[in-house]
């Protein structure tokens, strides 16, 4: 499994409870959601940690204060964290209270959030 299909479909189901518009796309072994052709959050299962892991997009605006909670921390795939993203441990997302903050501020920062390039395919 390369995904918590669990946590997908919780994470789907709030967000057409909150009317959200979000396309979902298989990426890398994990799970991308996204909303106006932007990274929302995911899901990625980190070799490290051993779990899935709640990747959520919420600007830097708010990021060094969230990394402060214990169930937080920095999304590093290359060895430098990425500013603006966090991973969350499956203890800050196990009520549907804890996961439906995560997707707020999720969905706060997505107007303010730049698309990434879109690179052309070869033909």
């Amino acid at each position: 499994m390369a995904y918590d299909e669990y946590l997908a479909d919780r994470i789907r189901r709030q967000l057409k409870e909150k009317k959200i518009n979000f396309t979902d796309q298989k990426m890398m072994g994990g799970l991308l959601f996204k909303l106006d052709g932007k990274m929302l959050c995911g899901i990625h299962i980190d070799k490290k940690y051993g779990d899935s892991l709640l990747m959520a997009r919420i600007g830097e605006t708010v990021y060094e204060k969230e990394l402060e909670k214990p169930l937080c921390l920095p999304m590093d795939f290359t060895g430098r964290p990425m500013r603006g993203y966090i991973f969350v441990t499956p203890e800050g997302f196990d009520s549907e209270d804890d996961l439906s903050y995560w997707l707020d501020l999720c969905i706060a920062f997505n107007p303010l959030a730049k698309a990434s390039i879109r690179r052309k395919k070869k033909s």
